[in-house]
């Protein structure tokens, strides 16, 4: 029997990353980006596996030791999250998991790739006790890799693309991997048949007055965002390979799936596993509006009863699109509306009006679209007063959900550099990027402290949750028992070392 080529590792971080939300209330979330690299490397003749120790919930132990009895030639543990800023809070599972499978198995070649790891490659190949470290998007680099290991030659490293190594005692860097141009050819969808699809669940949220939230799925049919948020880290796995293809530095790049391989998808994923909860993880999926159009034609044609949640922005919700979205089957949208300060929006690129805001939201809703919206507190020029402007915009609003989050210097965003330029205090450990953990440590504003920010955010959740007129409408829309539950949601209280 031929030896394994490649084990692609989602690390379990989910305990670590919720707290207390961990068991019931998060999400369990494929690893898309894990499953699209499987994809990738077997087409071009390797055997490959993927080890999802987050939805297995395995401890690092369980997981590296499921790793080493399955003795592949390469070991790549992705450190992508589940959207872009989830990167960082996977690295401290993926750093003990290096740790672990370096005592277990000393001469198994293991290689780190993801967005975190291609923010920050030099200081990540100097931190962990990974052999390599990938530092661009990963199927390139993984390819070229994996054939230098399977080849024997340590001098074959120096041809790998995007590849971060130590030869003789020092760090090395080579040139940078090109992006997967053609992703219809290339990476045509995730490896379901690799994952435990069973053990999946959607977000508590996206099934409100729905029975069931398993079986569920989350994939992408577009890769990166055209728009230049200056908190968001999308890019940076990206950058080095734009770079590479001879872009501008201000310019993103946005590649697409063709509308007939994300239905080859769903077709699938309906068909062989029960799939009606669907995330479509793209950054930015309603932007693009024949993309989008086609898929929704598709869908509708095939008359699926799905229920989809993907992401928007105020700006991009043009014409009639909201009527053939819900005809589709996507009974959620997700808003990143930020604040409710225009002072405060501007100052991060997030440039649209007020009213904008109020009239996107209605026109959504009266198509029957469920709407989440994501609102930041402690942006730069955030002071007390405007974070609760933007908590009382929430309240107005009204919609069936809503994510408060602080302000977080993610490693890849143009605020991460903002932060080491300014000196101002970032996390001591990679967990305290997490909104949810123990540690979390947002930036300070120009007026508040990091302390002041994480607490304004936990007691807006709390408001938000607990308002008469919220309450009132979950019961009205989805019924008493969801009513229920989300007062019970409202009860948890996170433990915060820093609040």
């Amino acid at each position: 029997m031929s030896r394994l080529d490649l084990v692609l590792v989602n690390p379990g971080s989910r305990r670590q990353v919720y707290q207390s939300l961990a068991p019931t209330l998060a999400a369990i979330e494929p690893p898309v980006w894990a499953g699209l690299m499987a994809t990738f490397i077997h087409k071009r003749g390797f055997s490959v596996q993927v080890i999802d120790a987050e939805a297995e919930d395995w401890t690092v132990e369980e997981a590296a030791q499921r790793v080493v009895e399955m003795a592949p030639s390469l070991v790549a543990i992705v450190v992508y999250g589940h959207q872009p800023s989830a990167s960082t809070q996977i690295m401290p599972a993926a750093s003990a998991l290096c740790r672990e499978l370096k005592e277990l198995a000393p001469d198994l070649k293991t290689v780190l790739v993801g967005g975190h790891v291609a923010a920050l490659p030099e200081r990540t190949l100097r931190e962990e006790q990974a052999d390599f470290v990938c530092g661009g998007e990963g199927p390139y680099t993984l390819l070229e890799l994996l054939q230098a290991v399977k080849s024997g030659r340590s001098e074959d490293y120096r041809n790998v693309r995007g590849l971060w190594y130590r030869e003789d005692g020092e760090l090395r860097a080579n040139p940078p991997a090109p992006l997967v141009k053609n992703l219809d050819a290339e990476m045509t969808a995730v490896a379901w048949e690799l994952l435990p699809m069973a053990r999946y669940r959607a977000h508590n949220w996206h099934c409100f007055g729905v029975p069931e939230r398993q079986p569920y799925a989350a994939f992408y049919t577009t890769l990166g965002c055209p728009y230049h948020c200056s908190f968001c880290c999308i890019q940076a796995p990206f950058k080095s390979g734009e770079k590479e293809s001879g872009y501008k530095e201000n310019v993103n790049t946005y590649r697409l799936w063709s509308p007939d391989v994300v239905l080859q998808q769903i077709d699938r994923l309906v068909r062989d596993y029960g799939v009606q909860n669907i995330k479509i993880a793209d950054e930015m999926f309603v932007l693009n509006p024949r993309h989008v159009a086609a898929i929704c034609d598709r869908i509708i044609e095939r008359r699926y009863k799905l229920n989809i949640w993907a992401y928007a922005r105020v700006d991009t919700v043009k014409g009639d699109i909201v009527d053939k979205l819900k005809a589709a089957g996507f009974n959620w949208l997700a808003f990143g509306i930020e604040s409710a300060s225009a002072r405060v929006r501007d100052d991060v690129q997030k440039g649209f009006g007020q009213e904008e805001i109020f009239e996107t939201i209605e026109k959504v809703r009266s198509a029957g679209i469920n709407v989440i919206a994501n609102f930041i507190f402690g942006l730069p020029e955030d002071d007390l007063e405007s974070m609760e402007e933007t908590l009382q915009m929430a309240l107005d609003l009204n919609c069936e959900f809503a994510n408060f989050y602080c302000t977080m210097a993610y490693p890849g965003s143009p605020l991460y550099d903002l932060a080491r330029q300014k000196r101002w205090r970032l996390p001591e450990k990679w967990s305290g990027y997490s909104q949810h953990s123990v540690d979390a440590l947002p930036l300070p504003t120009k007026y508040c402290s990091a302390g002041e920010v994480l607490r304004f955010r936990d007691r807006s959740f709390q408001v938000y949750l607990s308002s008469p007129k919220y309450l009132e409408m979950i019961a009205r829309k989805f019924g008493g028992e969801t009513a229920q539950h989300v007062q019970e949601m409202a009860s948890y209280r996170l433990e915060r070392l820093h609040a």
